[in-house]
């Protein structure tokens, strides 16, 4: 045991031991309430949760994040199930590992760079508004019925205790995690005063015996995959995007870096183990990371210590973790909200441009209505097509007219890429220009093949026009792009650019 600690956490042992029981006692509800969603059995969820956690703490390349069973992942896995039943889940949730691992070994984990902030601000809010609006079906009876009198006066004065010992305790001591404290304490309340308030219990029984291996029970055909590979896909990407932009959020928090790409390879490992153990799989968990961080958890430790106590809950202490009010948990996950959330950002709204606003509104609402994987990639490609159109209007040109010579020479400047091929066109006038025109792009860069489209085009209407064109400072790739306007180039090895064209035929 001290070994493992010294190897883990050699600094922050205690912290990160009392911050992973802390976030256990909180997984149990939300992995009940995951596999639920997914239509499986509970213990499908809390055996995915713990084998996660343990395996993304050992392997994942951002100590103190937590990893498990997650709404994002059990929406979409909730047709499959219902359609061919929960064995091809787990095979599933097998190929859905595999890709995952895939993607970190090919080290497309740098491509979360391409998140623009306004994207990951609406990725944060949309998921504290998500963790808030899975809280309020607390309040409602196992009937569908909101509670009122006394359960609701009940379970609000829990709420607020618990939101009161985790906000005022550390202005008192930092001792021991203040969710923590407000998780016993409330669970002590409850049972001394014999409060009549719903439990873990009553959302379902978490007792059950060790996970043993089996491969899925399915036939493995062709037509298998045909079924499975869709969900898996689709699983990678929330996973992943979830796991990684929660790892850039911890990153902030804690001030240090993560590794992207060896955590898509831990998280891959994980579900790959956790689809031959009979769970649902996950991914990094925005809410219970924070409550990890803000428990003092930040290394490997905390999570490995996490799952081992959910699997000890469900091994041997169930029927005292049943007994554990929902109350104290949706005061806890309250906090975690208000934590999660950025307040900032409405005060954001007045000071950035209203197009990273409305990404960034749109992002959260979709978060909220949709699915996390469609918000992120709608958002990337809103700043990408935003930006586009933005920077596609500052290209022009400034002219030079050689009195004594008669030739006219146009200056480029800004960048050449699709988006600004059409106004590119009209800037030159090849029926009204001299015999000999020259046009320079030394403070120009030509992005893409649809540039150097617009090139030749232009060359083409030059000798169409009957004009002597000459091209100077092009990239030695658009010289061996260009067709039409090949022989028209002025070659300068000295002053020629270096840059490279992004055109896949030069992969």
């Amino acid at each position: 045991m001290f070994s493992l600690i010294n190897k883990y956490a050699p600094n922050n042992a205690k912290n990160d031991f009392l911050s992973g029981l802390t976030v256990a006692l909180a997984l149990v509800p939300e992995a009940v309430a995951f596999a639920l969603v997914a239509q499986v059995h509970p213990l499908v969820g809390l055996y995915a949760a713990f084998m996660v956690g343990m395996i993304t703490s050992i392997l994942g390349g951002r100590p103190g994040m937590i990893s498990g069973a997650t709404g994002a992942l059990a929406v979409v896995m909730v047709a499959l199930v219902v359609e061919h039943g929960v064995q091809y889940l787990f095979a599933t949730v097998i190929l859905m590992g595999f890709l995952q691992i895939a993607f970190g070994l090919f080290k497309l984990g740098k491509f979360i760079r391409l998140v623009p902030h306004p994207v990951f601000l609406g990725f944060v809010n949309g998921l504290a508004m998500v963790i808030f609006l899975a809280q309020i079906g607390h309040f409602k009876t196992t009937d569908g019925v909101w509670i009122t009198n006394d359960a609701l006066v009940i379970m609000g004065g829990l709420i607020l205790l618990t939101m009161a010992i985790i906000y005022y305790l550390p202005k008192l001591t930092t001792a021991l995690p203040s969710t923590l404290v407000a998780i016993v304490t409330g669970s002590a309340i409850a049972i001394i005063f014999n409060l009549d308030t719903k439990t873990v219990g009553d959302m379902a029984s978490i007792s059950g015996s060790l996970p043993s291996f089996s491969i899925p029970n399915i036939p493995w055909t062709l037509e298998t995959l045909y079924i499975i590979l869709p969900y898996s896909v689709i699983l990678a990407l929330i996973g992943l995007i979830e796991s990684l932009l929660t790892l850039n959020l911890v990153d902030e928090l804690t001030e240090t870096t993560g590794k992207p790409n060896k955590e898509s390879v831990a998280q891959g490992i994980a579900n790959t183990v956790t689809g031959f153990f009979g769970g649902m799989g996950g991914c990094a968990m925005v809410g219970q990371s924070i409550i990890n961080i803000k428990s003092g958890g930040r290394g490997r430790l905390s999570g490995f210590v996490a799952g081992a106590f959910l699997l000890s809950f469900i091994l041997l202490f169930s029927q005292y973790i049943e007994q554990i009010p929902i109350a104290v948990l949706v005061g806890v996950m309250f906090i975690v909200v208000i934590g999660t959330f950025e307040w900032s950002s409405f005060g954001l709204i007045s000071r950035v441009p209203i197009a990273d606003s409305f990404v960034g509104v749109s992002v959260a609402v979709i978060t909220v209505f949709s699915d996390l994987a469609i918000a992120v990639i709608a958002g990337v490609l809103m700043s990408a097509i935003i930006f586009a159109w933005q920077h596609a209007k500052q290209i022009y040109v400034t002219k030079q007219i050689n009195e004594i010579s008669g030739i006219k020479t146009y200056q480029v400047n800004g960048a050449l890429f699709f988006a600004n091929t059409h106004n590119f066109q009209a800037l030159f006038s090849p029926k009204d220009d001299p015999e000999n025109v020259f046009i320079d792009f030394e403070n120009s860069q030509v992005m893409d093949h649809s540039a150097i489209q617009a090139i030749d085009k232009l060359a083409d209407r030059y000798k169409k026009a009957g004009k002597a064109l000459h091209l100077k400072h092009l990239s030695a790739e658009c010289k061996l792009l260009l067709r039409t306007a090949k022989g028209l180039v002025e070659v300068n090895v000295l002053e020629d650019p270096k840059y490279h064209v992004a055109d896949d035929t030069l992969a």
